[in-house]
């Protein structure tokens, strides 16, 4: 029985089979090449891949539609292309067991799941329905039966694809293609990088770290930052990951949630930096000038700097020297125009320039004259050597090259208010004025906390005597900048007036 089986196989002829693949042209390029395993199928080369596959699909189904029907007397093409079909070699000449296909020849389709190649071949139903992915394009004339009965089905018209997934009629003979096997694992819930397990109880615990962890991850694909809220959501998480630890017994937990709370505060206190809201208060948000923290930082740090290298004596030489050093912290060098001088409130600026010169501190390319003389067309450079960069030295200051105009336009703005150019300032005045500004909290009130200024600092960053404080302290009140203002042997106490918030640095809490 066996050697019939096998002679009947001999006779029968080997199944059809071609290729079409899409291969990258060259490297370096987004152009791709498509080939035929059809002797008379030239090349094709297209400028991009969907391009290429489009046309790789196109070529494949001119294939089917202009191919004869598969021929009922073919064996399977896929014997040797390890299909589950078949038995595996055994080293003797590889041969197709007849007892192992079943059904019509059929004309199948099989493509990776990465679209990089197509394949069409003849085979027997069931070894197309054994490979994954294959779908039937035409099936060859069912035997006709021997009761003489005619066939109640009649077979695909030939040369007219029929995929396998778009037959109508049942009962052809035809097993429907099994698909790819894809791997599905069950979704896990995470917060922090952490999986949360599914039996965590108590429930109400676990479903809270879930929502969390969807907000937080929602959070993140926001296009505009919502300090506030980011501040809810650390808190509710530390709350969170304190009962979990104490459920779980997880030490590691317990320092997440301190983080988080870490976290909450910092996000809450930069909330409050650039609203200019205050804790536990409703009150108007403030839009301010210099809206980061770090901001201010290095506004003070200027200030201490100036205040340690000033190379002149008194409040109209700091002033300038400060708004000087604004302008060329980064390199050492920058451009001024006359009126960058005029608006200081300075009594002799030309003869201010001149000392400055002289001592060496300050180097221009010409007279003082001329630098009062410059306009914004034709600016003047500046070069103050002690800030110029040396053998790769980043100098006194820390912040970048964006950071740098922030600042001098800050100071700027603070020095040229209009009710303070309108009462005719003093450079004193208007350096008290500045350095007020950074020493407020949230709410605009002065020294940290709101508890006051010590005279010894301030008359450190502001160089007049102690008798002359009172004075300037007045101006301030009376160009609407100051409020509530109690100046003792000891301390400057007071409040910036709203007017002026969006110009302050609050001083960290």
């Amino acid at each position: 029985m066996t050697q019939a089986a096998v002679s009947e196989l001999d006779e029968r002829v080997p199944g059809r089979r071609w290729t079409v693949r899409l291969d990258a042209a060259g490297r370096g390029s987004a152009a791709v090449r498509i080939s035929c395993s059809r002797p008379a199928c030239p090349e094709q080369r297209l400028p991009s891949a969907a391009a290429g596959r489009a046309a790789a699909v196109a070529h494949l189904k001119a294939h089917l539609r202009a191919a004869p029907a598969p021929r009922p007397g073919a064996y399977c093409a896929c014997r040797a292309d390890g299909c589950h079909t078949h038995l595996p070699d055994t080293g003797r000449h590889a041969r197709a067991e007849p007892w192992r296909c079943g059904g019509p020849v059929v004309l199948a389709v099989i493509t990776d799941r990465e679209g990089r190649w197509w394949k069409a071949m003849e085979c027997c139903s069931r070894c197309a329905a054994a490979t994954p992915g294959a779908k039937t394009a035409a099936t060859s004339q069912a035997p006709e039966p021997q009761t003489g009965e005619p066939p109640t089905l009649e077979a695909p018209e030939a040369g007219t694809p029929q995929f396998s997934d778009r037959q109508a009629a049942a009962g052809t003979g035809v097993p429907a293609p099994r698909s790819a096997p894809v791997r599905r694992r069950p979704p896990q819930a995470k917060i922090a990088q952490r999986v949360i397990p599914h039996d965590l109880r108590p429930v109400a615990l676990r479903d809270e770290l879930v929502e969390l962890g969807d907000l937080f991850r929602a959070y993140q694909q926001r296009t505009e930052p919502d300090l506030k809220l980011l501040a809810d959501l650390h808190e509710r998480k530390a709350q969170a990951f304190t009962t979990w630890a104490a459920v779980s017994g997880i030490t590691s937990l317990l320092l997440e949630a301190r983080r988080a709370e870490q976290a909450a505060t910092a996000a809450r206190f930069q909330h409050q930096q650039r609203t200019g809201g205050i804790a536990g208060s409703d009150g108007p948000a403030v839009s301010r000038l210099l809206t980061a923290p770090t901001q201010g930082d290095h506004a003070r740090s200027v200030l201490a700097y100036v205040a340690d290298h000033s190379p002149l004596p008194g409040s109209e030489a700091r002033l300038l020297t400060l708004m000087l050093t604004l302008r060329t912290a980064r390199r050492g060098t920058g451009n001024l125009v006359g009126q960058d001088l005029n608006a200081l409130g300075l009594t002799d600026p030309e003869d201010l320039v001149e000392e400055l010169t002289g001592c060496g501190w300050l180097t221009l390319p010409g007279t003082a004259g001329d630098l009062l003389a410059s306009r914004p067309e034709n600016p003047t450079p500046i070069t103050i050597p002690s800030l110029l960069p040396r053998d790769g030295d980043a100098g006194p200051f820390t912040f970048g090259k964006k950071m740098r105009p922030k600042l001098s336009g800050w100071a700027q703005k603070v020095i040229s208010d209009k009710k303070l150019r309108k009462a005719k300032a003093t450079a004193g005045t208007r350096l008290l004025a500045l350095t007020l500004a950074t020493q407020t909290d949230a709410a605009g009130r002065l020294g940290p906390g709101g508890q006051g200024i010590a005279l010894h600092a301030l008359t450190a960053w502001v160089p007049i005597a102690s008798g002359e404080l009172q004075h300037l302290v007045d101006q301030l009140t009376t160009a609407d900048w100051l409020a509530e203002a109690a100046l003792t042997d000891t301390q400057l106490r007071g409040q910036l007036t709203e007017r002026v918030l969006p110009l302050t640095c609050p001083l960290p809490a």
